[in-house]
């Protein structure tokens, strides 16, 4: 954590190998009094606010205790885009601005506030990192959302249903006209028909053909209903406050657009520096090699006598059908600009450098791997936020944590 420390500073708390100060908690403070009364909240008491505040920078500092033992860092141009969009927040338009700016308020606050940023970054990277990781989502769980009114929804399903509503001041009467309406659904798909033959005087009953809606414009009781019915079926009756309501569906269809993906079918060659090839080496020996495949010697041979990608190399360097998103972009770059036939010009990844071939392209229907994509995306991102509970709550209790001052110590104050 970034502190502010002044030169009567003390450390009011000590989280495994870093310290709190009593400036940092002092700033903290002051930045949630003015939360709380810029949301015309009540302000606690001065130490319940304290220990508030302590417990949330221990966790941090705990946070930050594990970015730095996985060595995660924000790089530069995220970075900057960050601390771009809080001087945009504030009126600057630009890094440049933004910093005169606030250094005109006290020399080195642009730093603090971009060492804080950079924090924040690194703290939100290691969550995904560690939290996603700890959410486990099986193919049953999918399936099942896929099917649920809200997986429905989020597929673009459409229902077109018929909708009948019985009311009436004796619930007896009505009950026994709306068995009468669910069983005139079985053979008719008339509702104005069905209205005018049952309603009496004491008992209304109205009647709607609403023709296509998306599932997510109907409310979620109802939904769920019409979800597991097969065309032509009826639901069993729904007691709600304004009457008996029974639906049956005449028609289900699904969103028609399939999402098409191009593929590339593609073989490549890697040489990777070690420690008897230097990177100099490397490229020179792919250089080699892309003059040999230009001048005509089979990529698929030299492919399975030189690439160290020992994986593909058994298969003449062949990557079968590669769909975008899966290779590294650099990869990726030079695949989707190759034209099919030609041996690409030698480029470097992280694994080193390489020359590629793009043997064929096509369309792909790939409707099914995206919907389960956003299926365990929904499911991730519903699961995410418990699960980060879950995971600072173990961090802080996994943490060496010291509080030099009883009175801030929530644990020391319960037992009183």
């Amino acid at each position: 954590m970034q502190s502010f420390a002044q030169p009567t500073d003390e450390v009011v708390a000590i989280v495994d190998n870093s310290v709190i100060l009593k400036s940092d908690l002092e700033q903290g403070v002051a930045e949630t009094e003015h939360q709380l009364k810029a949301q015309n909240k009540t302000v606690p008491p001065q130490q319940y606010l304290q220990m508030q505040v302590l417990d949330q920078l221990i966790v941090r500092q705990a946070q930050l205790e594990q970015v730095k033992r996985y060595g995660i860092k924000a790089d530069e141009k995220t970075l900057n885009a960050a601390v771009l969009k809080v001087a945009n927040q504030s009126g600057a338009n630009s890094l440049e601005a933004f910093q005169q700016k606030l250094d005109a308020i006290a020399p080195g606050t642009y730093e603090n506030l971009r060492n804080r940023v950079a924090e924040d970054l690194a703290i939100g990277r290691l969550r995904q990192q560690q939290v996603m990781s700890r959410i486990k989502i099986s193919d049953h769980d999918v399936e099942n959302f896929l099917k649920s009114p809200e997986g429905q929804a989020a597929l673009g399903t459409q229902v077109h249903v018929i909708h009948m509503r019985i009311s009436g001041d004796n619930a007896d009467a009505a009950q026994q006209v709306a068995q009468q309406v669910k069983q005139s659904l079985s053979t008719s798909d008339d509702p104005k028909a069905i209205s005018s033959k049952l309603s009496t005087a004491a008992v209304k009953v109205d009647g709607l053909d609403m023709g296509f809606r998306s599932l997510s414009e109907i409310p979620t009781e109802l939904a769920a209903r019409i979800t597991p019915l097969q065309v032509g079926q009826t639901t069993e009756l729904i007691n709600v406050r304004d009457g008996i309501h029974v639906l049956k569906l005449l028609e289900r269809k699904q969103n028609d657009q399939k999402a098409l993906v191009p593929q590339y079918q593609t073989r490549h060659i890697l040489i990777q520096p070690s420690e008897v090839v230097s990177l100099d080496r490397a490229k020179q020996m792919i250089d080699s090699l892309y003059k040999r495949a230009k001048a005509g010697d089979d990529f698929a041979t030299l492919a399975a006598t030189y690439s160290n990608d020992t994986g593909s190399a058994r298969d003449g360097g062949s990557l079968g059908w590669v769909s975008p998103g899966v290779m590294v972009p650099e990869f990726e770059k030079v695949m989707k600009e190759t034209p099919v036939g030609q041996v690409s010009q030698p480029f470097q990844s992280q694994f080193g450098w390489h020359i590629l071939q793009v043997t064929d392209t096509r369309q792909q229907d790939m409707t099914k791997e995206v919907q389960e994509r956003m299926a365990r995306q929904i499911l991730g991102e519903r699961l995410f936020d418990t699960e980060v509970d879950s995971w600072m709550r173990e961090l802080r209790a996994n943490a060496y944590v010291e509080i030099k001052d009883a009175n801030l110590d929530s644990k020391t104050q319960q037992k009183k």
